[in-house]
């Protein structure tokens, strides 16, 4: 398998194996950058395919962070882990401290925290181990209320961009996802009075939503094709593809998902439908702002840290009005204002 020349590997400082025979533990952590201070970022456990398939996935997400502390402002660099298996059957108090231990050796260059079959609970069992964690319960808690929060303010800055008023009330939105961020964004789409297409995996989620919200359920493939103002990916990543682009009849894709764009090249595919994108590492980095409030050495302040999250919306302003003035695609400018944070970062 493949490393170094990884098509995703982007001169990461770390990318370590972790696997513990006694647990079962299989785990990859990946620490893309510390230029800008300690890399942060979720550990994710899933059931994937392959070995490769997890490689993949945790060198993204890795570089992602390092993008997203960048330019949510926070002194923070970038990582990721990803745990491989199915989190319904190897979840357990001792998987989790034998991860604890692996991030531990690590010495403070990685500091983990919840994403994706991962929660407050399990974190404060990998706290066990290793003091080298964030997200915990009784300080900044579950991050989701916050990535929502962030995720909202930011399609709000979309619909200002490129409907000249950011009020919801009336637009319908399209939200692929009902996990516990999604979920949390649809209540405040809700409350602004928007319009609600749902689909997730999970049809209890769904009917959730149907009840609580008045959403409309759709089957899974069919969300791309809702003639919506607003398409929301909420899911896992890689959703705007070759197949997916073409069929899409919103005007913008602003959700809380990581890595949205199959490839690099589909930012501008969406540029020239004339679609606004808002750079997923940007609206979705609520979470991580208010995990990065509890690291503080003043301690953590949720009146603070809510700010900062509602502030997402100036910074997407900035990048669609940069984009527009460059010609360019709105994650080619936001990777760009990442870059040249991090590189003020190394000369300071």
């Amino acid at each position: 398998m493949a490393v170094f020349n990884h098509s995703e590997f982007d001169s990461h400082e770390q990318v370590v194996f972790c696997a513990d025979a006694e647990t079962g533990l299989k785990a990859i952590i990946a620490v893309h950058s510390t230029a800008l201070g300690p890399a942060v970022g979720g550990c994710r456990l899933w059931d994937y395919a392959s070995d490769e398939a997890a490689l993949n996935d945790v060198l993204r997400l890795s570089r992602g962070m390092t993008y997203k502390n960048a330019m949510a402002g926070l002194p923070l660099g970038g990582g990721k882990s990803v745990i491989i298996g199915d989190a319904k059957k190897i979840k357990s108090e001792a998987l989790f401290r034998a991860f604890g231990r692996m991030v531990h050796r690590l010495s403070g260059s990685y500091y983990s925290a919840e994403d994706v079959n991962i929660t407050t609970g399990d974190i404060m069992i990998v706290n066990k181990e290793t003091s080298f964690v964030a997200g915990l319960e009784g300080k900044s808690g579950n991050p989701a209320p916050f990535t929502a929060l962030g995720t909202y303010r930011g399609i709000k800055a979309a619909a200002k961009h490129k409907f000249g008023s950011d009020s919801l009330e009336g637009k319908t939105i399209a939200v692929q996802g009902l996990g516990s961020v999604g979920f949390y964004l649809c209540e405040h789409l809700h409350k602004e009075g928007a319009r609600l297409v749902v689909t997730d995996i999970n049809k209890e989620a769904v009917q959730r939503a149907v009840t609580l919200f008045g959403a409309t359920a759709v089957e899974l493939d069919a969300i791309y094709a809702v003639d919506a103002d607003v398409y929301a990916p909420c899911a896992l990543g890689a959703t705007l593809s070759d197949e997916t682009i073409p069929q899409l009849k919103a005007r913008i894709v602003a959700g809380c998902a990581n890595n949205q764009l199959q490839q690099a090249r589909h930012g501008e595919i969406l540029r020239q439908k004339g679609i606004l994108y808002a750079p997923d590492y940007v609206i979705n980095a609520g979470g991580i702002i208010n995990v990065a409030f509890e690291m503080r050495p003043e301690g953590y302040s949720e009146q603070e840290s809510t700010a900062k999250v509602m502030a997402i919306y100036d910074t997407l302003i900035n990048i669609f009005e940069r984009a527009d003035a460059d010609n360019q695609p709105t994650s080619v400018v936001a990777d760009l204002m990442a870059q040249e944070i991090i590189r003020r970062g190394k000369t300071q």
